[in-house]
């Protein structure tokens, strides 16, 4: 605005609120997309899973091998003695999944009817179905909301004379707090399955999750960081576990022609790897140090640009987490810092920046399907009404309620781009809060 000679007061402050709106109505860096605005950001975030020439090359020489199944082939045997050698486990068996591989697990556990397994209410449903699949009891403990983990001080609590295993969930890339869930375990003589199926490479004190524990399980599922569609591998240093796992998941009988064992053969199914599974994580898994290591960096930074904004709370790690895989950034909301702004809000404000969010999991020790399942005929056949009652009764856990209703989830992929994708994603959580109080009226 300039002044003219002859403009009068009252024409200056017309002119002056004239420019002002018009500067305002021009400049919509500040206004949100959900409200109309220019989205911070408008590209594609990178594309998963990661292929390369060499992936193309291995699954042809699969194909024109003939040997798809493992049997006889080379591309699974080869996987299994490098995930072994990288983790650094005595055994690894490959299986069709991370669910697979839980299920041989408990099964070379002996998991059975009436038994009960500690588990954490915030992970997949996969963690929960393979010990119903044993007809045996999840016995929920609630969650550490700082860490999305399992809360270990909380454990020996829910142990009973039925307590048959301790299945930890090593959430999102990081880890639990495995000093003191083992030792709970060693005090009163309870093996530790390690669900590690988000944290492939993750570290406790310097050595790789799935290690730790008497078995440990992984995922190759899609969306995993080191993935061949669905695909799951077990890790383990005891020789008798191993030859059950491996029985148990080729149909009660060995491999390769190797003796079948103590004991002859045993009840099983077919959880086996196919050799195009195997060829494709051979070649993803050369590529897996150099995606780890860009998403600590962009974590890291993220991280710092989060805690300067009130009301987002990156998930702590604990202590002993000397390296987190980042399958998921996870965070908290607090919707008082935003205006009120509900959660759900918040997600569609933010997704309309270009910067995708999730919800994360709801309370699954009060999903319906548990019921639907401790009312089926098996499980009324092994548990009594009191049973099933007294579980009902040690099934509470609030700070895992709290959890459901302020988790934020960012998948690993939008990790693997450049900083600068991390300042857009702090921007975008800025703008939304700058104007949450619009959004809301919205």
């Amino acid at each position: 605005m300039f002044y003219r000679p002859g403009m009068t007061r009252r024409n200056l402050l017309a002119s002056g609120a004239a420019f002002a709106a018009a500067s305002k109505a021009a400049n919509t860096g500040d206004k949100p997309a959900l409200l109309g605005g220019k989205p911070v950001r408008t590209e594609s975030f990178p594309e998963w899973p990661v292929i390369g020439d060499d992936d193309e090359r291995e699954l042809m020489e699969a194909l024109r091998s003939r040997r798809w199944n493992r049997r006889g082939g080379r591309h699974v045997d080869q996987f299994e003695r490098a995930w072994a050698a990288r983790v650094g486990s005595r055994h690894a068996l490959a299986t069709n999944g991370g669910t697979s591989a839980l299920f041989s697990a408990l099964n070379a556990l002996e998991v059975g009817p009436g038994d009960e397994v500690i588990v954490p209410p915030y992970t997949f449903i996969a963690t929960i179905n393979v010990v119903l699949l044993q007809h045996a009891l999840p016995v929920f403990v609630d969650t550490d909301r700082e860490t999305f983990q399992i809360d270990a001080k909380k454990i020996e609590a829910a142990i009973t004379r039925r307590t048959r295993c301790i299945m930890p969930v090593h959430l999102g890339g990081a880890s639990a707090d495995m000093d003191a869930i083992l030792a709970v375990a060693r005090k009163h003589g309870i093996p530790v399955v390690e669900d590690a199926c988000q944290s492939h490479l993750a570290e406790w004190k310097g050595k790789k999750v799935g290690t730790l524990g008497d078995i440990g399980c992984f995922s190759f599922q899609a969306s995993k960081n080191l993935n061949c569609g669905e695909g799951g591998v077990l890790t383990t240093d005891d020789e008798e576990l191993y030859g059950r796992s491996v029985r148990f998941h080729n149909n009660g009988g060995a491999l390769g022609g190797a003796p079948i064992g103590q004991g002859g053969r045993t009840h099983g199914c077919n959880l086996r790897m196919t050799e195009f599974q195997g060829a494709l994580l051979s070649t993803q898994m050369e590529r897996v140090e150099k995606q780890m290591q860009r998403r600590e960096e962009n974590a890291a930074y993220l991280s710092r640009m989060l805690d300067e904004i009130p009301g987002v709370t990156p998930a702590r790690m604990y202590d002993g987490c000397t390296r987190n895989a980042y399958h998921l950034y996870m965070f908290r909301y607090d919707a008082q810092a935003f205006e009120g702004l509900p959660r759900k809000k918040f997600i569609e404000a933010t997704s309309a920046e270009g910067i995708p969010l999730s919800g994360g999991y709801r309370p699954l020790n009060k999903d319906p399907f548990l019921e639907n399942t401790l009312g089926s005929r098996a499980f009324r056949t092994i548990f009594s009404e009191k049973d099933a009652a007294q579980w009902r009764e040690r099934n509470s856990c609030p700070e895992n309620d709290r959890l459901c209703e302020e988790a934020l989830w960012i998948g690993q992929s939008r990790l693997l781009g450049p900083r600068s994708d991390m300042d857009q994603i702090a921007e975008a959580v800025r703008r939304v809060q700058k104007n949450a109080a619009d959004i809301a009226r919205s």
